[in-house]
């Protein structure tokens, strides 16, 4: 990215309303390339990730903070490191020219003379609408929109004018839950009917957005049963009654449950994902993170002598992967591994050398040291070479067999695993409170690092009550070792049999089956 001061700019980009796939393509297309991102609290955690490495985050304010010094600071921020000729995107929940102080925020960069551009996103009407089941317009109940919000802008006389909100055919107010009882007053007052269906969205688009409906005159003592909090919009309408048939949201299968996904920030997203498409709040709390192995110099010198090897084995995606990436940094021509064949430990694992246009001569479907010789059977005859490119750190069983049986074996660490606290604060809190219904494990690592980032004697009695999700046979045992209450586990030892497998078990009996995620 250039550094001079002339081309420093400002990219006011809509986060979209909570669900971070909701952002624009240009929206992520310019995170990937920023140098400094500004994120609002409402902006998704996950957008982030888009970013470079190396890009500088900063997040910005609290829900309950929007004061005017607040926003001078974010100002300021922007307007510094544009001037450094930096590329900013300033993330913003929605949209930033909805409710969002883009406007504001624009008119300091043009005062400053600093380059901007305006990214629209999806704003919390739209999202609260589509995902709570509530058509905005509808030709036999609402040929008209307003957008209000209940707060008092700074500089305005703090008059209530609400005259707008009984003509509009549905009305949505941004930031109402504070003012929630003066707000439905003041619609009953101009003329809104008492019995007009209204709804309470919060959270909107994400996992854990929750939903009261009620008659006007009612939503109030609604929204307090409930204990309704900020961030929520209210929407009133004779629209509101079609979200009994309409709520497409709330009834997928998983919808309601939460999940706690334990594999490395780098592997996760795919898994995630299954989850969430079917309704699932994930809670990502990675055991472990990937990182360079301490020295590379085994793999390097195995590297040199790659037509040597009659067999190659990988008992991970992740070891394909780093493996490879060595190769290529190295530029090792793949055509010197024509001489040896392929094993793969797994169906996920034969995926990722088959992507990269190589075959698999051999796939075990479990690793289990004793049935992995006994498949390879003569390949792993006395006097072969193999070389097995992995963690850092493993267990020994297989190598120890494969010597037994007379083969020459070199294994040499691709990459290596270390422990990671992240997550703990909000698993530990979610614990506290009841939410957890599943826990999820991969391999035995991160069973082990996951139940050890966890210090509290309550905690991990807390821990052991809520049931495990796990892989295959090894990560069960691992875990009963543990003490978890092991209780899925699929057929086939891969990620989408393990998200199949949740699906039947937590799933609502009542919902079709999903498009594209088998459950047989």
């Amino acid at each position: 990215m250039p550094r001079d001061r002339d081309a420093g700019v400002v990219y006011l980009v809509g986060a979209g309303p909570g669900d971070p796939g909701l952002i624009t393509v240009r929206g992520r297309d310019l995170l990937a390339r920023a140098d400094v991102v500004i994120a609002d609290a409402l902006a998704a955690e996950e957008l982030l990730c888009y970013a470079p490495d190396d890009a500088k985050i900063i997040r910005f304010g609290r829900l309950e903070r929007r004061s005017r010094v607040h926003q001078q600071r974010v100002n300021r921020k922007m307007i510094e490191m544009a001037r450094r000729g930096l590329a900013v995107v300033r993330l913003k929940g929605g949209d930033p020219f909805i409710f969002g102080r883009g406007g504001e925020e624009a008119e300091a960069l043009a005062r400053a003379g600093v380059r901007f551009e305006v990214v629209p996103g999806v704003t919390a009407a739209l999202g609260a609408a589509a995902c709570a089941g509530i058509p905005l317009t509808d030709r036999r109940h609402a040929s008209s929109v307003l957008l209000a919000t209940a707060q008092v802008g700074e500089g305005r006389s703090g008059s209530r004018d609400r005259g707008g909100m009984a003509g509009a055919g549905t009305v949505v107010v941004y930031m109402g839950v504070k003012r929630l009882e003066l707000t439905v007053r003041d619609m009953i007052a101009a003329g809104r009917h008492p019995d007009t269906p209204s709804a309470l969205v919060r959270w909107a688009t994400r996992a854990d957005q929750q939903v009261v409906e009620a008659p006007l005159r009612r939503i109030v003592e609604r929204a307090r049963r409930a204990r309704i909090d900020p961030p929520a919009v209210l929407v009133v309408g004779e629209a509101v009654g079609l979200r009994s048939r309409l709520d497409w949201f709330g009834r997928r299968p998983l919808a309601g449950r939460t999940i706690v996904v334990t594999r490395a920030r780098e592997q996760s997203a795919s898994f995630s994902a299954l989850l969430r498409e079917q309704g699932a709040r994930v809670l990502e709390a990675p055991a472990i993170a990937l990182a360079t192995p301490a020295s590379w110099s085994a793999c390097d010198r195995a590297v040199r002598r790659l037509r040597d090897y009659d067999l190659v084995i990988f008992t991970s995606a992740n070891g394909v992967e780093r493996f490879f990436a060595r190769l290529r940094a190295r530029r090792i021509d793949l055509r010197q591994l024509g001489s040896s064949d392929l094993v793969a430990i797994g169906p996920a694992t034969a995926a990722a050398i088959e992507e990269r246009g190589l075959r698999v001569a051999v796939m075990p479907e479990e690793f289990r040291a004793e049935g992995i010789v006994e498949r390879l059977g003569r390949r792993a005859r006395s006097g072969s070479r193999i070389l097995i490119p992995r963690a850092a750190v493993a267990r020994d069983l297989l190598p120890r067999a494969l010597r037994a049986a007379g083969a020459r074996v070199d294994v040499v660490p691709v990459y290596r695993t270390r422990a990671t606290r992240s997550g703990v604060r909000r698993l530990s809190e979610s614990l506290r409170r009841g939410e957890i219904d599943l826990l999820t494990f991969t391999s035995s690592s991160t069973v082990t690092q996951f139940v050890g980032k966890f210090r509290s004697p309550t905690d991990r009695r807390r821990l052991r009550a809520v049931p495990a999700a796990v892989i295959g046979p090894i990560t069960a045992t691992t875990a009963r070792r543990h003490g978890l209450r092991t209780t899925i586990m699929p057929r086939d030892y891969t990620i989408p049999a393990l998200a199949a497998a949740i699906l039947r078990r937590l799933g609502r009996r009542s919902s079709p089956r999903p498009a594209g995620l088998r459950t047989t």
